[in-house]
């Protein structure tokens, strides 16, 4: 009997079995001798070069370069997808919460202008590009490949709005002639604050006053805290003090310089360190300060 001759699907077919390491499925009216005489036309699909299977491979996702991602409020956000091998099919963006189509090639489908998809020819990178993020655009949102059936990869996005505090506010009393220790804390940020700088009434402080005795620690990490430090607290220290991560909202205190130690302090000038490499440190700085 003569063997038919394999067609160009049928090839496809049986390279996508064997470079995905599933049973090989035969197809309806073949024996195993046509099988075997087409195995033998094809060769060993596993010994071939990634070069030379790529192209038969079809489009496939680099999932090292699509990864979940966290934004700032209102701060431009990215999701990437890596598509290789696309050929002649387009990429588009799908937002799981209400299966709603974003984008198709570079063109946007939706009303919220928002979203853009951006490409490069010279790139196997599809971004899906959202501006002004608010946490309601927090979620599952997938790439999708225009194959049959379609192909997609997720991946999810948290919009984050980080938060300031400072510890014992809103208003603090410190005694006169001690040491006044603000401590502020920047927490839900997707880095630390690049910087963390204080004002004292609207004014930046200055650490190389006259005055003396003002000095800052900021620890950077998941939480981020500034401790500022002003030794021999005199009534013009009182005020409000401000503040100001480079990334995050700014909080304020105001503080209350007393002659008298009241009943109802605050505890605010308390010492809540993360490392307690960081007590050595500012006790070292204190001591420093004061003589």
């Amino acid at each position: 009997m003569k063997a038919m001759r394999p067609d160009k699907e049928y090839f496809g077919c049986l390279f996508k079995l064997l470079t995905s390491s599933l049973v090989i499925i035969l197809l309806p009216g073949r024996t195993s001798q046509q099988d075997a005489e087409i195995n033998n036309s094809v060769g060993d699909v596993s010994a071939l070069p990634a070069a030379e299977l790529s192209p038969l491979r079809g489009p496939y996702f680099d999932t090292s370069a699509s990864k979940n991602v966290t934004a700032l409020v209102g701060k431009t956000a990215y999701l990437n997808c890596r598509v290789r091998n696309l050929g002649n099919r387009t990429v588009s963006w799908v937002r799981h919460r209400d299966i709603h189509l974003l984008t198709t090639a570079r063109y946007t489908y939706t009303s919220d202008q928002r979203f853009q998809s951006i490409h490069s020819p010279q790139t196997e990178d599809w971004t899906l590009q959202i501006r002004y993020p608010q946490r309601r655009d927090s979620g599952v949102y997938e790439c999708q490949v225009s194959t049959t059936p379609p192909i997609g990869t997720s991946m999810y996005l948290s919009v984050v709005e980080p938060v300031t505090t400072i510890l014992g506010g809103p208003e603090m009393y410190i005694n006169k002639g001690s040491t006044m220790n603000l401590t502020c804390v920047v927490q839900h940020s997707p880095e630390p604050p690049p910087s963390v700088y204080w004002t004292h009434n609207s004014e930046e402080i200055n650490y190389d006053s006259p005055r003396g005795g003002v000095s800052v620690i900021t620890e950077k990490g998941d939480m981020t805290t500034s401790y500022l430090l002003i030794q021999r607290a005199q009534a013009a220290d009182s005020g409000k003090y401000t503040c100001n991560p480079s990334n995050a909202n700014s909080k304020t205190v105001v503080v209350h310089v007393l002659n008298e130690h009241p009943a109802a302090m605050q505890h605010g000038g308390q010492l809540r360190l993360q490392n307690p490499m960081s007590v050595f440190i500012i006790s070292a700085t204190v001591i420093l300060l004061g003589s």
